[in-house]
């Protein structure tokens, strides 16, 4: 038996990807403060994984832009499944 995909609702993505990208913020903060009592070799792991974490939030950023242009538009969409 196949199920249908449940519909794609949009309708709150900026909310939750404006949460996201606060509490990573949050991250590289609390990452940052811990580095202070850190070996050299968890500080460069730290620092990566908040090199990495700045590449997220770049990321959410574009999809927040994305996602405001689409409810302009009415989220038209060409997923087959709605």
């Amino acid at each position: 038996m196949m199920t249908k995909p449940n519909p794609d609702n949009r309708a709150d993505n900026v909310e939750k990807l404006q949460t996201a990208i606060e509490n990573t913020r949050e991250n590289i903060q609390a990452a940052n403060e811990a580095i202070e009592c850190s070996s050299s070799a968890d500080i460069e792991a730290i620092q990566a994984k908040n090199e990495r974490r700045m590449e997220s939030i770049n990321s959410m950023e574009a999809e927040i832009e994305d996602e405001q242009a689409a409810r302009k538009n009415g989220y038209k969409s060409s997923n087959q499944f709605q």
